[in-house]
């Protein structure tokens, strides 16, 4: 069965009765609410009691926004169906909701948010589902948005599954290129079915308080150290990815060579011998052109 990011649209695939559907699915209640514990985990919260304002993107029916409602937080859940918001309101869920396209920006004020989450949704970005969608431009605006709504130091911890190796290479040089600090932490690396990805964000400069924790492997213990050795060089194997937050340089335009004035004055002597009809030479030959008048 191919993934749901495959078939169709979001806003197509999860109709009414596909929404009713996953949200009744008694699997697929135990496997957001364990994902979204671990989330939250990854997440790192200070533990000092106060309630923090989160985001849920991709919340869906609001499956994983009740983990958020049962550790005493706020949260605002951002979806693109409207039949999956509509089944989280009849469930009344405690949190606010949005139908909006994450593609386009959060359209959040900035530093208001104290972390974030999303659970198997930021894969949808790497398809153009629409001829305007590129998926470039739509993760730029993702991360640049939810870079600026975050508060300094938060964190954004998003699972997602990539169809393939470039999908996540993409969506990890986006989320760099935004300004955030961080890698991808994978739990169960050497599981087909239980392996998870989740890229762990934090919101300016690295330091040695926003280290990333390690993937968890068999029997709920963390990876060993020999486990985490990737020798093979294979993305498969990996519990931690740690990537660069530096911006790529921009490429320096480069002047070839044999194009100044005196390639100009040969050319045009050539041309004359081919009995052309050259304009004289004059002072004015082979200068630069000013870049205003």
């Amino acid at each position: 069965m191919p993934r749901p990011e495959i078939q169709a649209p979001p806003d197509v695939f999860y109709n009414e009765a596909e929404a009713r559907k996953y949200t009744t699915s008694s699997r697929i209640i135990e496997i957001q609410a364990r994902i979204s514990e671990r989330a939250l985990e990854l997440l790192a919260l200070p533990n000092d009691g106060v309630p923090k304002l989160l985001l849920d993107i991709g919340c869906g029916s609001g499956l994983s926004g009740e983990t958020l409602t049962e550790h005493g937080h706020h949260w605002i859940g951002y979806d693109i169906s409207k039949s999956m918001l509509d089944v989280a309101l009849e469930r009344e869920t405690e949190g606010d909701l949005l139908l909006a396209d994450m593609g386009q920006g959060l359209g959040l004020r900035p530093g208001v948010i104290d972390g974030a989450i999303s659970i198997s949704a930021v894969q949808w970005l790497c398809n153009a589902d629409k001829s305007s969608h590129d998926p470039r431009l739509r993760l730029k605006a993702f991360f640049g948005s939810l870079y600026r709504c975050l508060a300094r130091g938060a964190r954004a911890v998003l699972q997602f599954y990539a169809d393939n190796v470039k999908q996540s290479e993409m969506i990890v040089t986006y989320a760099m290129r935004a300004g955030f600090a961080g890698g991808v932490v994978i739990d169960w690396p050497h599981s087909s079915k239980a392996k998870k990805s989740y890229l762990v964000l934090t919101c300016g400069a690295p330091s040695v308080h926003t280290s990333l924790p390690k993937g968890k492997g068999e029997d709920g213990e963390m990876c060993s150290d020999d486990d985490d050795d990737d020798s093979s060089g294979e993305d498969g194997d990996r519990t931690v990815g740690i990537y660069e937050r530096n911006r790529p340089k921009k490429k320096q335009k480069t002047k070839k060579n044999g194009k100044g004035k005196d390639w100009l004055l040969r050319k045009k002597e050539q041309m004359r011998r081919k009995g052309h009809d050259v304009p004289a030479d004059t002072k004015y030959t082979g200068r630069k052109r000013k870049t205003y008048f």
